[in-house]
């Protein structure tokens, strides 16, 4: 078995460093964001002379997370970000060289990686789409050596983005009408750059605001957000009662929501109570972040009929549909690490046609199905019906896409669109607005048992009969026998 060195290794203005503290990564990193294997199988395809041979890849779930009736896709506006961007630096190479890792590299590999960008096509579910297992989230079809190299931050940013809508779009189902929705999830993210993701697949999956700070300016949008108990213990113990801290808060931030169950709740609400109806403050919102939800929800609510109740600590969408069936007082809610964390989305990224030969996988509850393919989905009284997973036209031309590779109207709905043509944009880059208006429209389509949480049913999913026979000939073709495996 060949063994590679572990490195502990950074680069900057071609110094070698024993580390890189920071750890951080900028649009000229991002070709170095890989798996080595994605690189070794490189090299190898540059000394065979396969580098160049036109290759397609898709990248898809094969089942869904345990209680998930659907996904909804997200991350394609990283990935295309990240594809345009593709480059590997003369520094990025020189310490590759470094680590003496490809020692035996053909020269051309170097030249191959110094001269490279991406120059392939992107056919992809638009964000906010309802996707199933199986189905592919996008197909990069491209010169081999490139679309190996990309495959490692292409499923980071779908698999993670996916997961954050998805999450985002069943919380929106479920809360009540009207609610607030509030992203709280940066401490908990898995990183401070899955945070900015995180923040935006859930303001893009149907969340109305980010407490993150950077990602809701990057984003164009109002971060949101109250208080901490620490404010009001600091200020309670300095100042003298809880109520001082209320009210300096107040003084800065006239109307903002307070967060009241640092100490007594109702003790709390009572008091503010009688400040709002006197007239001496107003009051927008109160938070709770802890204790049985439901009763004190409706308390707070006796106590303050016009003041909106948020209620956060470690909700998720069962928490929210149990509050909302047991007639808790709440107007909206805060999700933190339920939504940034959780079932992980497996998605994979696979070989499906290598210079026009399809190939498939056949590992045993692995396997794939070959060649390039298209997803039709086919309504009926404005719900999804069923989808058909079909092979791709050979020619997708004018005649099923506009000049923007967007899919002309039919009774069966493709539903892969280009973005990437010969490694530039086809079409517009969509607003977070969009996104999130094709995200609700998406989940409004679905059949109410594939929305529900407990045991969804999920769209089926048909396999064409030319795809049927296409995975047939392919096993026949490529399954080992014995004849030639002597």
């Amino acid at each position: 078995m060949t063994s590679f060195p572990n490195l502990n290794y950074g680069y900057t203005n071609n110094q070698q460093q024993q580390n890189n503290p920071e750890l951080t990564v900028s649009a000229v990193d991002y070709s170095l964001l890989t798996d080595l294997y994605q690189l070794t199988m490189t090299a190898c395809y540059t000394g065979e002379g396969l580098e160049q041979r036109r290759a397609s890849f898709e990248l898809f779930v094969r089942r869904l997370p345990d209680n998930f009736g659907y996904l909804i896709a997200m991350g394609l506006a990283q990935a295309l970000e990240y594809l345009e961007k593709f480059r590997f630096s003369p520094d990025g190479i020189e310490a590759l060289q470094a680590t003496g890792i490809f020692a035996n590299a053909p020269e051309s590999f170097w030249s191959l990686l110094a001269e490279g960008r991406f120059t392939g096509d992107v056919w992809a579910l638009p964000e906010g789409t309802a996707v199933f297992a199986n189905e592919p989230l996008l197909r990069v079809e491209a010169p081999l050596w490139q679309a190996q190299l990309v495959e490692t931050y292409l499923l980071n940013t779908l698999n993670y983005q996916s997961l954050i809508a998805t999450r985002a779009a069943r919380l929106r189902d479920v809360a009540s009408v009207g609610a607030t929705l509030l992203e709280f999830g940066t401490r908990r993210a898995f990183s401070p750059q899955a945070s900015l993701w995180a923040a935006r697949a859930a303001l893009a999956g149907g969340l109305d605001a980010t407490s993150n700070v950077l990602a809701a300016l990057q984003l164009g949008e109002k971060p949101s957000g109250t208080m901490a108990h620490a404010f009001v213990m600091a200020l309670s113990a300095m100042e003298g009662s809880e109520d001082q801290a209320f009210t300096v808060f107040q003084q800065y931030f006239p109307g903002a929501p307070l967060l009241i169950d640092t100490y007594d709740t109702i003790a709390a609400a009572q008091r503010l109570a009688a400040k709002v109806n006197s007239g001496e403050m107003k009051l927008s919102g109160v938070r709770l972040d802890s204790g049985d939800l439901v009763s004190l929800s409706k308390q707070v609510r006796s106590l303050l009929p016009d003041v909106s109740i948020v209620a956060s600590g470690d909700l998720d969408e069962w928490e929210i549909a149990r509050l909302v069936a047991a007639g808790a007082q709440i107007d909206g809610y805060g999700l933190g690490t339920r939504l940034v964390t959780g079932s992980a989305i497996n998605g994979v990224y696979k070989l499906v046609e290598i210079d026009g030969i399809p190939v498939m996988k056949h590992s045993s509850g692995k396997a794939t199905y070959p060649g390039r393919k298209q997803i039709f989905r086919l309504f009926e009284g404005g719900k999804v019906k069923a989808d058909s997973l079909d092979l791709a036209a050979q020619e997708q031309t004018e005649e099923t896409t506009d000049k923007n590779g967007k899919f002309l109207q039919s009774s069966e709905l493709p539903l892969l669109q280009l973005f990437l043509k010969e490694g530039k944009r086809v079409q517009p880059v969509e607003t977070l607005a969009e996104i999130r208006q094709r995200t609700a429209t998406s989940v409004a389509s679905l059949p109410d048992e594939t929305r529900r949480l407990d045991n969804p049913v999920s769209v089926q999913v048909d396999i064409s009969t030319e795809l049927r026979k296409l995975t047939q000939d392919t096993q026949k073709r490529t399954a080992p026998t014995a004849e030639n495996l002597m």
